[in-house]
């Protein structure tokens, strides 16, 4: 049974202590393709010291997170930019819109997210979307960029049905973690009616980790436990939501 945890924070200081254990714990679990979004430039060398430990497990996206889209985001954006035509990744990520914190960088968080849209395209990449109170503002920008050329995963999606089935109509797989497991998650209570060939899934490692260990430290192994709440949902084997998430995440990231 091969797991593939699409969104995963390898290189977060939670793990410093105890990385290789971590890893080791998510490979005995049947994880063995571990995808890391970029947050900012001050975590690429630590993106790529991962990558070179395990370079048959771990794979890197590029891109600027809407949170830290800042006074300075025009120079993070040209680190991605040069980031991107230097060597290979997997996709444009994580990138979005983030309004649960601030507001105050509204209009720069757009026009980072639009410009790495494009820089998606012209690679010919996948995105990975972060969305925080923001699924107007996001489905905007996704409307003006709507393309055959325009595909990824809405990651740790938490919309309802109709905001689920625009998602999946603009190209995008539903990234599914642990608020699945949650009782007031609420997608639990649709996700039977979205075809399983748009789903991934996702831990979002060191947060939001699912029940039992909601609260606590999340990590890679848990993608197990999420793929076991899909078997609940879809009432199927485990082995066989493994599958075919796993083929789901191979058209999105290419591998």
């Amino acid at each position: 049974m091969i797991l593939t945890d699409t969104h995963t924070h390898l290189y977060s200081e939670e793990f410093d202590q105890d990385r290789n254990e971590m890893m080791q714990r998510a490979i005995n679990a049947g994880v063995s393709r571990f995808f890391v979004p970029s947050i900012d430039s001050n975590y690429t060398s630590k993106m790529y010291e991962l990558e070179n430990q395990y370079p048959e497990n771990v794979f890197l996206m590029m891109g600027l997170h809407p949170t830290y889209v800042k006074e300075n985001y025009l120079e993070e954006l040209a680190h991605v930019e040069k980031e991107l035509a230097s060597r290979k990744f997997y996709a444009v990520g994580e990138i979005g819109i983030d309004l649960f914190w601030d507001k105050t960088f509204l209009k720069e968080q757009q026009h980072a997210f639009k410009h790495q849209i494009q820089l998606a395209k012209k690679y010919k990449l996948g995105i990975n979307i972060h969305c925080r109170d923001a699924f107007d503002e996001v489905f905007e920008v996704l409307e003006s960029e709507k393309a055959t050329d325009l595909f990824g995963i809405f990651h740790c999606f938490t919309g309802d049905l109709g905001q689920a089935q625009r998602a999946i109509s603009l190209g995008m797989k539903l990234g599914i973690g642990g608020v699945a497991t949650f009782k007031n998650g609420k997608i639990d209570q649709f996700l039977n009616e979205i075809d399983l060939k748009h789903i991934v899934l996702e831990t979002d490692s060191p947060y939001l980790a699912p029940v039992p260990y909601r609260g606590k430290r999340n990590e890679s192994s848990y993608t197990l436990l999420v793929a076991q709440k899909l078997a609940e949902i879809y009432q199927l084997p485990v082995e066989e939501i493994a599958r075919i998430t796993t083929e789901n995440s191979k058209q999105i990231f290419g591998i």
